[in-house]
């Protein structure tokens, strides 16, 4: 047990890490293509005399071309700063600046110790820096060149020594040296022995990187295939960063990395026939991309082409947005991870495709900086290469669109032979959806707990790690449709987005109180969430599963009319003062403004949710398969049910007019809350032909307020 444990904590502190040098690594994309634009707008032989050296039109690229080397150029620099923003545990802003001093003081004690003692740590300190003399520039400080490796080490360092000594207590009188100056002075102390041993390391360390780097060079296409194969399979653990930052942005092949080295030689290779693979062998490394452009969307297809018929359509409007992000900028995310949600083996196939298909265009002789979508590949590739190596780029295409065959043949096979409940393959009353990184690790999550197969743990779980973990709640409730949470810290909760995916219909943020608009299976989704703050989730499964009551088939072609389950004005659903429900978070309906104290059935169905204890809220089931939300009321949750009798129960079958719950208007206005009832169509996506009548008065149970 303990080795599992200790087992799972390592893997989720290399998770953390991987996720922590993300952060600069978002800012190459932009600033590789704009490096890639600029030197393509000064080719003389793509556009002609315009771009000849000494015009407005060249004098303008190069301004911004080496305004696009800045990352490349100070990279050190750049992962010594935003790698700490990702580990530190509290104030972020000021973990990086301690960072940022704590890296300058321990180059300017390396470059102290070469000054005096360089030929004793077996390093020529009086030559200049520069490729392959092992030793570099860091904001003009002449230190070894450690590239971002190095930065990485001592900007983990300086966000252990953060999170360690930050808040520590110190005499009143020394007052100004707590916090960040603390922080900074233990890291002053603790880089004089650490620059010292980096001088006595780091030389060994380099040539056993140039001997690496050796082997990789001399190993040709299994290189290029371990490679390639290593990147996809294990970015499910995030850890893929290890393999991919040293080769890319990295010395692991070439002095600066692979998209650095490319850029600068562009020119060169642009205007030169021979083959790019003997010019620039190192850039079989950075074909991992061509996966992106010419396998993921065999696969989409294949899975297009497994669903059931009735749903092709709206597999369709999931799998085509996902597929174009994927082959236009290579974010693969949604693909990748339903492969891994859906079938691990489906993405242990895709990661061996990938490999071969880049071992395959290495061999017809590819090179280059494939390591993203179509954009990289017209704009730092193709373009400005394409009059000297059109041999090469049309064999790519050729190769790559059988790929694109052989990944449609491969997935369907498995698909249909194994019955993988891919998009459209799912049962009739389960949702159709592409999944997340996030949901993939709550899925993983789960199956240690026997829950993988359970959405509304999954739900949970996702949810519990976006608001920031356990460590991070302070206070858990819930009304009809929202999960009310309490965090210590709102900038650790994850974007509304992040929720939206994982099936939330919204999130709203109020400074620490955060809104999770879950819908009416917010209480089982609440006792999983609980559950797993106390860590008794199997308990609550298995009461889970003994209250489960399948519902009878419906008939979702009935045409039905909604009457009025009140009397009053009625309003229309954008007109009510809360933003759930008037940005239609919980689907489209209307409101009545009431003048009587009795909320009825609209029309035939069965009660599925009541809000016990409060009673401000009740969920029906209606013939024609319509989920609605009555909710009473704004806010009136917090009344704990004072003012509310409900009339019915829990899977009590209805008729239009029965009644439901009654209420005191002057007790909802006493507590100072307005008495608006909602009725919301929680799935009226599915009823586009749902109309809902004027704005005006009605009677309870007889004015019709919504017609299917």
């Amino acid at each position: 047990m303990n080795m599992s444990i200790k087992k799972d904590r390592v893997m989720q502190e290399l998770q953390r890490f991987g996720g922590a040098m993300y952060t600069p690594v978002i800012l190459f994309a932009f600033f590789g293509l704009t490096v890639a634009i600029s030197i393509v707008c000064k080719n003389t032989m793509l556009l002609g005399s315009i771009a000849d050296k000494g015009t407005v039109w060249y004098d303008f690229w190069f301004v911004v071309e080496q305004g696009a080397w800045t990352v490349f150029a100070q990279m050190p620099i750049l992962f010594a700063i935003a790698v700490p923003i990702g580990f530190a545990k509290k104030e972020p802003a000021r973990c990086a600046m301690e960072s940022f001093v704590i890296y300058m003081c321990f180059n300017y004690f390396i470059s102290a110790f070469l000054t005096l003692h360089g030929s004793f740590f077996g390093v020529d300190y009086s030559q200049a820096a520069g490729a392959g003399t092992g030793l570099a520039m860091i904001a003009n400080i002449k230190t070894l060149d450690m590239g971002m490796l190095g930065a990485i080490f001592i900007a983990c360092c300086s966000s252990w020594i953060h999170n360690h000594f930050y808040d520590t207590e110190i005499p009143d009188w020394l007052g100004i040296f707590k916090g960040p100056a603390f922080v900074v002075a233990v890291g002053f102390a603790v880089m004089i022995p650490m620059a010292l041993l980096f001088c006595f390391v780091w030389p060994a360390v380099q040539h056993a990187i140039e001997q690496f780097q050796f082997f990789l060079k001399t190993s040709g296409i299994i290189g290029v295939w371990c490679y390639t194969f290593s990147e996809r399979i294990l970015l499910p653990a995030g850890l893929h960063h290890f393999i991919y930052l040293p080769f890319i942005f990295g010395p692991a092949v070439c002095d600066g990395g692979i998209q650095a080295y490319w850029l600068q030689h562009l020119n060169d290779f642009a205007t030169s026939a021979h083959s790019l693979k003997e010019m620039f062998p190192e850039g079989g490394f950075a074909l991992h991309g061509m996966s992106k452009v010419f396998g993921l969307p065999g696969a989409a297809l294949a899975m297009y082409v497994c669903a059931k018929p009735e749903k092709r359509k709206k597999v369709a409007t999931l799998l085509i947005p996902a597929t174009i992000t994927a082959v236009l900028c290579g974010i693969t995310e949604p693909l990748e991870f339903t492969f891994l949600f859906v079938a691990p083996l489906l993405y242990a196939v895709h990661a061996v495709l990938a490999a071969t298909l880049s071992a395959t265009l290495y061999f017809f002789g590819l090179s280059g900086n494939f390591g993203g979508g179509l954009i990289d590949c017209f704009v730092q590739n193709w373009i400005p290469l394409f009059k000297y190596h059109a041999g090469t780029y049309i064999m790519q295409i050729i190769v790559g669109l059988c790929f694109t065959g052989i990944y449609f043949f491969v997935f369907r096979y498995l698909i249909l032979k194994n019955d993988y409940k891919t998009p459209g393959r799912t049962d009739d009353d389960e949702e159709d959806k592409l999944f997340s990184k996030a949901e993939y690790k709550a899925k993983k999550e789960m199956e240690k707990k026997g829950l993988a197969n359970n959405p509304e743990a999954l739900k949970a779980q996702v949810f519990l790690d976006n608001l920031g973990g356990p460590s991070n709640i302070k206070e858990v409730t819930n009304c009809a449709t929202r999960l009310r949470v309490t965090v210590a810290d709102p900038d650790k909760v994850a974007s509304a987005s992040k929720f939206t995916k994982a099936g939330a219909f919204g999130l709203v943020k109020n400074g620490h109180a955060i809104q999770v608009i879950v819908g009416l299976s917010v209480p089982n989704v609440r006792s999983y969430f609980d559950a797993l703050l106390k860590g008794d989730i199997a308990d609550v499964a298995v009461e889970a599963k003994a209250a489960a009551n399948p519902s009878e088939p419906v008939k979702t072609d009935l045409s039905m009319k909604l009457k009025a389950f009140a009397s009053g004005k009625l309003i229309d659903m954008t007109e009510v003062p809360d933003d759930v429900f008037s940005q239609k978070m919980m689907g489209d309906g209307v409101a009545i403004e009431p003048t009587t104290e009795m909320v009825v059935a609209p029309a035939d169905g069965e009660v599925t949710m009541i809000m016990e204890g409060s009673y401000h809220a009740i969920g029906l089931r209606l013939d024609n398969g319509a989920e609605i939300l009555i909710h009473i009321g704004l806010d009136t949750v917090k009344m704990g049910g004072k003012g509310f009798r409900c009339l019915t129960k829990q899977g009590a079958k209805v008729k239009a007019g029965d009644e439901l719950i009654g209420f005191n208007r002057e007790a909802i206005k006493a507590a100072g809350y307005k008495d608006t009832i909602i009725l919301a169509v929680t799935n009226s996506a599915d009823y586009p032909q749902m109309k809902k009548a004027a704005d005006g008065d009605v009677k309870v149970n007889e004015t019709p307020i919504i017609s299917f």
